[in-house]
């Protein structure tokens, strides 16, 4: 177990000044631990800390607390997700004081993919509060000390708090507006859906310098490397909010037979590379979806290895 009067590790390196890279690692949908450690493996040493998702697509997994209790214990730094969709206040607020309690130090605050798109579609939604409000509790609960209904908090959470961005939904000139609020609610870092339009995804960041939100907060620019041309087409058609240019989509057919999974690494090496040079920027989070074994290849490829020690 970690020590518990300990801070977050990704905070350290961003405050150092460091490029941070964090990965992302999805629980087994059973209590599979051994499956879940085999995963995380890949990834200790490789990144600053790992991202623990939260019923994502809505679909039944471990709980992220639990996932992110193993990790812990496996010595890889977790960030916790919460989602609104599942949690009254009263189980947030508990879920926030528990994690706390076990040494997790990072928590993202989201608001979670709508049921019907899980293997539950008839399940009640709950959504007591919504992600940036969710910002705004964990922030009074850690600085303030208080519960929402401003009663003392013995032990207030040491978290460090995440919220996500996504520079591509409609409408896009309200998106860097929507991070600002995020930012004014209590984020400490966002990090951002996954990056394909680069020409877009520059122009936001623009934005975002023009209005000085990256001095208020760390920026963390989503990557996911493509595996196949079936994969890029179905997240530009089927996943909301993705921007998948048809130029990526003609680069990857053009890879040729058995290639496709390279180009795919190689393309998410380039943006690496200029999301390091990019203002504004401040690392990268990888989201290698059930391709945790590629992560420490990726890590040595794109120049982030060793992470640092701080």
């Amino acid at each position: 177990m970690s020590d518990l009067k300990s801070g977050s590790n990704l905070e350290k390196v961003l405050k150092a000044g460091h490029f941070a890279f964090t990965g992302e690692c999805g629980p087994p949908k059973g209590a599979n631990v051994e499956h879940l450690k085999e995963k995380v493996a890949h990834l200790k040493g490789m990144v600053d800390a790992v991202n623990v998702t939260d019923n994502q697509t809505a679909v039944v997994r471990m709980s992220s607390w639990a996932a992110s209790t193993i990790m812990l214990q496996e010595g890889v730094e977790p960030n916790f997700q919460m989602v609104c969709r599942d949690r009254n206040r009263l189980a947030m607020m508990s879920d926030i004081l528990g994690v706390s309690a076990m040494g997790i130090r990072n928590m993202l605050c989201l608001s979670g993919d709508h049921q019907r798109f899980g293997n539950h579609p008839q399940s009640k939604n709950v959504y007591d509060i919504d992600s940036m409000q969710l910002i705004a509790l964990a922030k009074k609960m850690r600085d303030e000390g208080r519960f929402l209904n401003d009663e003392e908090i013995d032990v207030p959470p040491r978290l460090f708090i995440g919220a996500a961005a996504n520079p591509f939904a409609e409408p896009h000139e309200f998106r860097p507006y929507r991070l600002a609020k995020k930012v004014e609610a209590g984020a400490d870092f966002i990090q951002t859906q996954c990056i394909y339009n680069m020409d877009r995804f520059r122009a936001f960041m623009k934005r975002v310098v023009d209005m000085g939100i990256h001095e208020k907060c760390s920026i963390l620019a989503g990557v996911t490397p493509m595996k196949s041309v079936g994969m890029a087409k179905y997240m530009g058609k089927m996943v909301p909010g993705m921007d998948v240019p048809d130029e990526l989509i003609q680069r990857l057919q053009g890879a040729g037979k058995g290639k496709v999974a390279e180009e795919g690494i190689r393309f998410a090496l380039e943006q690496i590379e200029e999301f390091r040079e990019m203002e504004g920027v401040a690392g990268v989070h990888l989201m290698a979806i059930e391709w945790e074994h590629r992560v420490p290849e990726i890590a040595e490829r794109a120049g982030m290895l060793p992470r640092p020690r701080v």
